[in-house]
C-alpha cells in the first residue's frame, strides 16, 4: 500500500467526529444535512469532516440540489474496512432526504 495513502487514512480515522460519521455512513448514502442534526455540530464542522474523509480515499459525495450526499467508496483499503468493520452502524443518521432533497 502506498504509505502517503495510509498516512492520510490513518489521521482521517484518529478523531471521534470521522468515526461517527462512517458509523452513519454504514448504512447507506447521507445528506450532510442529516449528520448536522445527530453530531450536534456546525455544517461547517461537519464539510470539513467530510473533506477530510474524501481526501483520504474513504467516502465520495454525489451532489442532489444544493446539498451533497456522502457514501461510503465501493473497495475500502484493509485497514480502514477493519475499523468500518468494528464500527456499530448509527441508525440514527438515516438520511431521510434521499428520495426527497432537503
Amino acid at each position: 500500500m502506498d504509505i502517503q495513502l495510509m498516512d492520510k487514512q490513518l489521521k482521517a480515522l484518529a478523531d471521534s467526529n470521522r468515526l461517527k460519521l462512517l458509523s452513519c455512513l454504514k448504512s447507506g448514502e447521507v445528506c450532510v444535512c442529516d449528520f448536522v442534526e445527530v453530531l450536534g455540530i456546525s455544517q461547517p464542522a461537519v464539510s470539513q469532516h467530510l473533506r477530510k474523509l474524501r481526501e483520504a480515499g474513504i467516502v465520495t459525495e454525489r451532489k442532489v440540489g444544493t446539498w451533497k450526499h456522502y457514501r461510503l467508496v465501493d473497495e475500502l483499503t484493509p485497514i480502514v474496512q477493519s475499523v468500518v468493520d468494528e464500527l456499530e452502524s448509527d441508525s440514527a443518521c438515516r438520511c431521510n432526504s434521499v428520495n426527497a432533497p432537503c
